[in-house]
């Protein structure tokens, strides 16, 4: 079973004022309501494992497949029998930037499961683009 979520916002930050925010995992849960804290060993580039600990107790190892620096960067979640895959994505505009996430669950229950995991997304990217915007 697989789940998929797409999310594009514009902000007015540049993809560089964005990337230092996601490249800096010591912020994600200033802007991402869902995580709590975020521990990894070694410097934010592919390869890199770590874990996550969500809102609600719920702790969750990572590696990051994919890091594009300035670009992009793909996140893979264990909980259980889940696999979460989250692709981040930024690219310049005029006057900005366009941020992409797109989310993808698979495993059992994934339907169930996937529209709780990407609830917060819509706030996520709000405060991220907030807080690049104001560091621009």
């Amino acid at each position: 079973m697989t789940f998929e979520y797409e999310l594009s916002v514009p902000t007015t930050a540049s993809p560089a004022d964005v990337w230092a925010l996601w490249s800096d995992i010591g912020s994600w849960h200033a802007w991402d309501p869902a995580v709590e804290r975020v521990a990894m060993e070694g410097h934010f580039a592919e390869g890199a494992a770590g874990t996550m600990s969500l809102v609600g107790g719920i702790e969750a190892p990572f590696v990051l497949e994919i890091v594009e620096p300035g670009a992009r960067f793909l996140d893979r979640l264990t909980i259980g029998d889940l696999v979460i895959r989250i692709d981040h994505q930024v690219s310049a505009t005029d006057g900005g930037a366009e941020v992409l996430v797109r989310t993808t669950v698979e495993g059992p229950g994934a339907d169930d499961i996937g529209p709780m995991v990407t609830g917060d997304t819509p706030r996520a990217l709000e405060a991220l683009t907030g807080m690049a915007e104001k560091s621009s």
